[in-house]
C-alpha cells in the first residue's frame, strides 16, 4: 500500500487518481500508523518552502516521516515542493528542510541575454535521464509538466536523476538510495507521468 502524505499542501486527488489508473493500491493519510505501515510514500506539495515545513511540523509528521524513511528504509517520492523539502534548505525560506538529500534549492537566475525567460518556469518541458535510474525506465524521450521558481542543486551530480532546461540545465529529478523526488508534476504529465509512477511502484 502506498500512502500519499496529507499535510494540506498538494494535489492529493490527482495523484491518487493516477495511481488507481495504474492499478496501485494507495490511500491519502496523515496518520502515523498508516505511514509507518506503508510499503512506500509519496510526499506531494504545492506552495512555499517554509510553509511546507511548518505544515509537516504542525501535523506531527516530521518524526514519523524520519522513522519511516530513515529508520525503516521505506521508499519515498517527493513531488514539486515535496521534492524541494527533501533537501537541506531553500533560498525561498529560512527553515531547514528534511535534509535527506545533500542539496539546496535556489531560484532561477538568468543572464541578461536570457532575461526574457519567465519565472515561474511553467508548462511542458523535455527531460533527459541521467545515469539510467529505474525511476526513468522507458522515459528516455519524455516531457513533463512543471510549475516552479526554485530548483535543487545537488552537492553530488550522481544524485541528479534527470535534467531539464530553462535558461540553463537544472535538476528535474533528484534521488539518493530510496529517497527520490521530481520537480515536475507526474500527475499532470499524462502518459509520461503515469509511466514514472508505475516505475516507482515497481521499485517498492
Amino acid at each position: 500500500m502506498l500512502i500519499i502524505v496529507d499535510y494540506q499542501m498538494g494535489n492529493l486527488g490527482s495523484i491518487h487518481n493516477m495511481l488507481r489508473r495504474i492499478g496501485a493500491k494507495a490511500a491519502v493519510s496523515a496518520q502515523s500508523e498508516h505511514i509507518l505501515a506503508a510499503d512506500g510514500l509519496i510526499l506531494p506539495g504545492v506552495g512555499a518552502f517554509d510553509q511546507g515545513m511548518k505544515s509537516l511540523q504542525a501535523h506531527g509528521l516530521l518524526p514519523v516521516l524520519e522513522e519511516a524513511v530513515l529508520g525503516r528504509g521505506k521508499p519515498v517520492l517527493g513531488i514539486c515542493l515535496g521534492m524541494q523539502l527533501l533537501t537541506r534548505r531553500s533560498q525561498e525560506g529560512s527553515l531547514p528542510g528534511l535534509g535527506w538529500i545533500a542539496a539546496d534549492c535556489q531560484r532561477f537566475c538568468f543572464g541578461l541575454e536570457q532575461c526574457q525567460l519567465k519565472i515561474p518556469h511553467m508548462g511542458w518541458n523535455a527531460t533527459q535521464p541521467a545515469g539510467g535510474h529505474p525511476l526513468f525506465a522507458g522515459l528516455e524521450e519524455a516531457a513533463f509538466y512543471f510549475v516552479h521558481s526554485f530548483h535543487a542543486v545537488c552537492d553530488d551530480p550522481a544524485d541528479v536523476l534527470a535534467y531539464s532546461e530553462h535558461g540553463y540545465r537544472f535538476a528535474a529529478a533528484i534521488g539518493r538510495g530510496r529517497v527520490m523526488g521530481t520537480q515536475f508534476h507526474p500527475e499532470k504529465s499524462h502518459k509520461y507521468g503515469m509511466r514514472l509512477l508505475q516505475n516507482f511502484v515497481e521499485m517498492i
